[in-house]
């Protein structure tokens, strides 16, 4: 029985048993039809499972791969490294979209820039200053200063759309968001107008 693409979403989703970050589904369809997309810290593979259901060709990186092997497909390439104690493995890499959500090393920004394709983009949602009346993470080395993913890459990257500040759904936290494209003449942009998460 063949399914459309939508449907195998849905069904990713709900084998999964937890949605995909409304962030990432808000953004994955700027990715190039077809495009090799970067899931950085995937985890469970949530993002891997979603981006991949869009017709994206993904590689999924975590230093714990146990939960990801079952997500290991044609579509899925599941790779195991520490990203903070190793040098970054995708130096010759180049990315249609790379997607980070609730994970923070501040050395691998850089990289995660230079890994974009021209015109690839960066889809980042973690945590920021403010979280721990929330929860997790509370140490501050894995939260985000004020306007810092705002900064990230000035001339290098086209913001699309950023958000900082309270999340109520899935889980109350104070988080930012970026959605952001690889500029290929890395021309200066103004800074966006700030939204807030919703």
């Amino acid at each position: 029985m063949q399914q459309s693409k939508g449907a195998v979403a849905d069904l990713s989703v709900r084998a999964e048993g937890v949605l995909p970050s409304a962030w990432v589904r808000r953004w994955a369809d700027a990715i190039r039809p077809g495009g090799r997309v970067l899931d950085v810290a995937a985890g469970n593979g949530r993002h891997s499972l979603y981006l991949a259901s869009r017709g994206l060709r993904v590689t999924a990186v975590d230093r714990d791969i146990s939960a990801l092997r079952a997500r290991a497909s044609e579509t899925i390439q599941v790779r195991q490294a520490d990203l903070e104690e190793v040098p970054w493995p995708f130096a010759a890499a180049q990315f249609d979209g790379i997607v980070v959500v609730n994970y923070l090393h501040r050395p691998l920004l850089p990289h995660l820039v230079a890994s974009l394709a021209p015109d690839g983009l960066l889809i980042y949602e973690t945590f920021m200053m403010g979280n721990a009346r929330y929860g997790r993470p509370r140490n501050p080395d894995f939260l985000l200063q004020r306007n810092e993913l705002l900064m990230l890459a000035p001339g290098a990257l086209t913001v699309l759309a950023w958000q900082q500040g309270y999340r109520a759904s899935p889980g109350p936290a104070m988080v930012q968001r970026l959605a952001a494209r690889r500029s290929p003449a890395h021309a200066m942009m103004p800074p966006p107008r700030q939204t807030s998460p919703s």
